[in-house]
């Protein structure tokens, strides 16, 4: 199985930065993960927003392959439990997809383009997170999410 995750923006700080390595390197053994970090476009003026997203959209958009699963990060999303998200992943696993795409958008969201190529939107929370906890919790939700399909001990 491969897994990429799309955020837009950079990881700034050292403890999100450890926090993430550490579960990348946990996850190995199950999957090969890849995070492709894209350049959020600068708005200077909040009329732009949408033409700001649609840029955004375009650099994600490339890169998704066509057979691609995408699950989108969004606040409308539906809200599954760790067990949900584990069977998610284990269906679309038995099912043969070869590639999950998980995006997470700027601070102002995802174009609605991203939004319709998504098969599945997902919410971490109802609770706004910054966008590099996301990415975080994400990671960490989807190592459980292993560690469930398997029945080891890491999920209480």
């Amino acid at each position: 199985m491969i897994i990429k995750i799309i955020a837009t923006g950079r990881l700034k700080e050292k403890f999100l930065k450890d926090g993430i390595e550490e579960f990348l390197k946990r996850l190995r053994p199950y999957a090969n993960l890849e995070i492709i970090e894209l350049t959020p476009v600068e708005i200077k003026d909040e009329h732009l927003i949408s033409k700001a997203l649609d840029e955004e959209a375009e650099k994600i958009l490339s890169h998704i392959k066509p057979h691609s699963c995408v699950i989108t990060l969004e606040i409308n999303g539906k809200m599954l439990s760790s067990e949900e998200f584990a069977g998610k992943i284990n269906t679309l696993t038995n099912e043969g997809t070869a590639e999950i795409v998980f995006v997470i958008g700027s601070s102002y969201g995802l174009s609605p383009v991203v939004s319709q190529r998504a098969d599945f939107k997902m919410s971490l929370s109802k609770m706004t997170f910054l966008h590099q906890f996301a990415r975080l919790l994400l990671i960490e939700q989807i190592y459980r999410a292993f560690k469930i399909i398997k029945g080891e001990t890491y999920h209480k």
